[in-house]
């Protein structure tokens, strides 16, 4: 026993980051220009309040769903196999410094920003994985053979190792050559380098007092001294928004002029609500989520939360549930899945509403519904109604409903 710790111990150490905070920082900013001349990387992308709110909003919703580990029966339906090393390290705790909810945020968050999102499947000398280990995708290379079989080369500060398609699970955005993702910043470059670009241009705005500037007009010729001098004075007791209110001395018949605020300067506003919309759409989020309430209501939030789960959580649950599928369980009768009926349930009067239809009409229990409304089942609960006008072609007529006919013929004799 004390072998194997020690040879899992050793996986780890060699699976650990590839360097310090100088290749963290210099892979965190690296990145290309957009047209609008901004420099778009990781960095630069998260401080786009807009964007940085959106990939919260996916990571944190897909981490903190319920992750369910399932067994197919024979004759239909499912069941949780909650008693295995695999339930546990998919539901619980993948390894032992994260938590479930700390590693699928993280992965992620590297599917949106490198495309990818890798985990070493750590194995013990039975076969089985008792460790999913999260690795860097600026350290992993793929690479496809001539039979389509994947190799990965994961490069760490102890040197690189060669693995196995079947010893890593691999998470991909849109790819465009099948087995590797792209970056969600190579496809909105340009909308988050023009949100760079007004972000900018704000700050400058409030550095000088939300004003572009003023024109100082002094009668005479100033020297070069007398005019740096002058101007540098001036920046320091009146520029700024913290000295917007500053009363303004003026010396040796000295005159100012204000300039006014251009078109693109009172547009501003405007065009950052505009921007945010786009980054919005390009990530699939629902304005309100990303603090854009202008055209929400409480008619419709309700209908966007439920399209959220639809449009945006639900690619994302599939990406992962296929991709734990085929390179973790392995095994056709189990299956992982998150459970979404907590984000996808109505108001309280719908739901109750839909639980009489289903009482009523047979198809659900009274456990069935308070296992949804996160309940424990009670004695009896498993019962299910069958409406006695409603009976299948060709069957015989329920006793409970012979003995009512037989009741009201004796009544009307």
């Amino acid at each position: 026993m004390k072998a194997h710790i020690k040879f899992r111990n050793r996986v780890k150490a060699f699976f650990s980051p590839l360097s310090g905070l100088d290749e963290f920082l210099e892979a965190l900013t690296a990145g290309g220009r957009s047209s609008s001349g901004m420099s778009v990387n990781e960095a630069t992308a998260m401080s786009v309040s807009a964007f940085f709110s959106a990939v919260r909003v996916i990571t944190e919703s897909i981490a903190s769903l319920p992750l369910e580990l399932y067994e197919r029966l024979p004759e239909g339906g499912k069941r949780k196999d909650e008693g295995t090393k695999l339930y546990h390290l998919l539901h619980t705790q993948p390894n032992s410094w994260q938590t479930s909810f700390e590693f699928r945020e993280m992965l992620t968050y590297h599917i949106i920003m490198r495309g990818n999102g890798y985990a070493y499947l750590s194995r013990g000398r039975d076969g089985r994985i008792y460790e999913l280990i999260p690795m860097h995708p600026d350290n992993v290379t793929v690479r496809q053979d001539d039979t389509y079989r994947l190799h990965y080369t994961f490069q760490s500060k102890r040197g690189s190792v060669a693995l196995e398609q079947g010893e890593v699970l691999h998470l991909r955005g849109l790819s465009l050559n099948g087995y590797t993702g792209v970056s969600l910043l190579t496809w909105a470059r340009e909308v988050l380098g023009g949100a760079l670009g007004q972000q900018e241009h704000g700050n400058r705005l409030w550095k000088n007092g939300a004003n572009p500037g003023v024109v100082l007009r002094h009668p005479k010729t100033l020297s070069d001294i007398a005019y740096e001098r002058l101007k540098t004075d001036w920046e320091d007791k009146y520029a700024g928004a913290r000295n917007a209110a500053k009363t303004v001395i003026l010396e040796e018949g000295m005159e100012i002029e204000r300039l006014s605020m251009t078109s693109e300067d009172a547009q501003y506003i405007e065009s950052r609500k505009f921007t945010r919309s786009e980054i919005a759409g390009i990530t699939r989020v629902p304005p309100h989520m990303i603090g854009d309430l202008d055209r929400a209501t409480f008619s419709n939030i309700e209908h966007q939360d439920l399209a959220f789960v639809k449009h945006t959580l639900r690619p994302w649950l599939v990406r992962w549930e296929q991709a734990l599928s085929r390179d973790v369980i392995r095994a056709p009768r189990r299956f992982a899945e998150f459970n979404v009926d907590g984000l996808a349930r109505g108001d309280l009067k719908s739901r109750y509403e839909s639980y009489a239809i289903g009482r009523n009409w047979g198809w659900l229990s009274v456990n069935d519904i308070r296992a949804r409304e996160n309940m424990n089942p009670i004695e009896d609960g498993d019962e299910y109604l069958r409406p006695l006008n409603m009976q299948p072609v060709g069957d015989e007529v329920p006793k409970a409903l012979q003995e009512k006919q037989s009741g009201e013929k004796s009544d009307g004799a």
